[in-house]
């Protein structure tokens, strides 16, 4: 068995996408044979987070230690160098294989009650491709008899078909920076300005970037949120509901088989909001929240 467990292959037309039971997470996504997503081999596990659904919250959460109900909660140290728990629950969960289809895949899983936290969630994701593109939904059901915070994130590589990252302009609907350190805030989200300010784009070039983006609200009549790679001749879009107001933005040099890579990543919360409190959503006992993201190739016109 891959150390990912069962890949399912979901497809309409040329669009193709392939799903791993470990984690829930998306391994490829492409259209007409180009990718847009950066994958990594079956036999691997995902690097450096690579596709991963990222709950009951994303990024880090500092030594492991949040507050609930006035209790305090201690996570185990999934990224044990720095001290910290890290990018949720489930990412090395196996799920259950709900709905299959020739072109949808839908995975469940359970965040069990453990040390650090308190009261179980329901979970599934739900892959779907057509011609335009992949629609990723999520939805957390409290199974539990007391409310909870939450937050959810996903962590997909943007890849703009065969075009280097580095030739890649990178544009995200934020308008404000949360500064970190060591992947935790140091201070309250700032405005987004001069290097920092995406919104128009910035070529990828020169950049190295491990930063968290806040206030990434919907243009003008638009209904959903739109963060962009574009390079000479190809081009991706991950668009996501209002409820992903952050994106986590990381450039690694040494991606498997592709060496420079940029990790664009749709989160409903900011590093470290289950003790900040920023962004987090709350589900009272057996209620649902549901959201969505996806990918899409861009024309880029010559």
């Amino acid at each position: 068995m891959p150390p990912t467990g069962e890949q399912f292959e979901i497809r309409s037309g040329a669009v193709r996408a392939v799903v791993t039971e470990v984690g829930a997470g998306l391994r490829a996504f492409e259209s007409d044979g180009r990718p847009y997503i950066e994958t990594f081999d079956e036999s691997a596990r995902p690097p450096r987070g690579s596709g991963n659904v990222l709950v009951p919250w994303p990024n880090r959460t500092a030594h492991g230690r949040w507050t609930w109900n006035g209790q305090p909660q201690q996570l185990s140290l999934s990224e044990p160098a720095a001290g910290n728990a890290i990018h949720g629950l489930l990412r090395h969960a196996f799920y259950r294989t709900g709905e299959l289809t020739p072109d949808t895949v839908t995975l469940h899983a359970v965040v069990a009650p453990q040390p650090g936290w308190p009261v179980p969630l329901e979970t599934s994701v739900r892959f779907a491709v057509r011609a335009d593109g992949l629609t990723v939904t999520h939805r957390v059901r409290n199974v539990g008899a007391d409310p909870v915070p939450f937050g959810v994130g996903a962590h997909p590589y943007l890849r703009a078909g065969d075009e280097a990252t580095d030739d890649c302009v990178l544009t995200l609907a934020a308008a404000s920076t949360l500064p970190l350190e060591g992947g935790l805030p140091t201070g309250p989200a700032e405005p987004a300005d001069g290097d920092l300010d995406f919104r128009a784009g910035r070529p990828l070039r020169g950049r190295e970037l491990d930063h968290a983006f806040g206030d990434c609200t919907p243009a003008g009549g638009d209904t959903v949120v739109r963060h962009r790679l574009t390079g000479r001749t190809a081009g991706v879009e991950l668009w996501a509901d209002p409820d992903f107001a952050w994106v986590q933005v990381f450039t690694p040099d040494d991606h498997p088989g592709r060496g420079r890579a940029v990790a664009v990543e749709p989160m409903t919360c900011p590093p470290d909001a289950l003790n900040s409190g920023t962004g987090l959503l709350v589900v009272e006992p057996g209620e649902t929240w549901s959201g969505s993201w996806g990918i899409r190739p861009l024309e880029i016109s010559g």
